[in-house]
């Protein structure tokens, strides 16, 4: 009898594990319809451009992505409506090291790098939005490198 309590605890908790090591509401469908997705490299600066042709803003508002271990919040282009963009520091920033504790308060927090339960190779990135209250996650796959 004591075996059998193992033995079912034991299969229990493994299933309890299987199903929390899914997709963690990785979603199949867009939450907006988008053209191909692109980032351009400026020195020590990745600027990841998602080209949005319809969203229903209502109901869906995108709000980060994380790109190369990277996570970073999506802006509206001032430059072209429709496009979303995100500002990714991949060197190290300039710091301000002084005995005056007033003036380190000019250094930015470093862009750390982003442990995330997905597996993404360098032309991808995962995109975290909000549905409906909800948060949700949409990999974006085929990220190019425009020059």
């Amino acid at each position: 009898m004591k075996y059998l309590y193992l033995l079912l605890s034991a299969s229990f908790v493994t299933i309890l594990f299987a199903s929390c090591a899914g997709n963690h509401g990785l979603q199949e469908k867009a939450p907006a319809t988008m053209e191909s997705v692109y980032y351009i490299t400026e020195g020590e600066i990745i600027t990841l451009y998602i080209p949005v042709t319809a969203i229903q803003s209502n109901r869906v508002s995108l709000d980060e992505v994380v790109f190369r271990n990277k996570k970073a919040n999506l802006v509206t282009s001032p430059d072209s409506p429709g496009v979303y963009m995100a500002t990714f520091e991949t060197g190290k920033p300039d710091i301000i090291m002084s005995s005056d504790p007033k003036d380190e308060y000019a250094n930015k927090m470093p862009q750390m790098d982003e442990k995330t339960d997905f597996e993404l190779s360098d032309d991808e990135a995962i995109l975290i939005f909000t549905q409906n209250s909800k948060v949700k996650y949409y990999k974006l796959k085929g990220v190019k490198e425009r020059v």
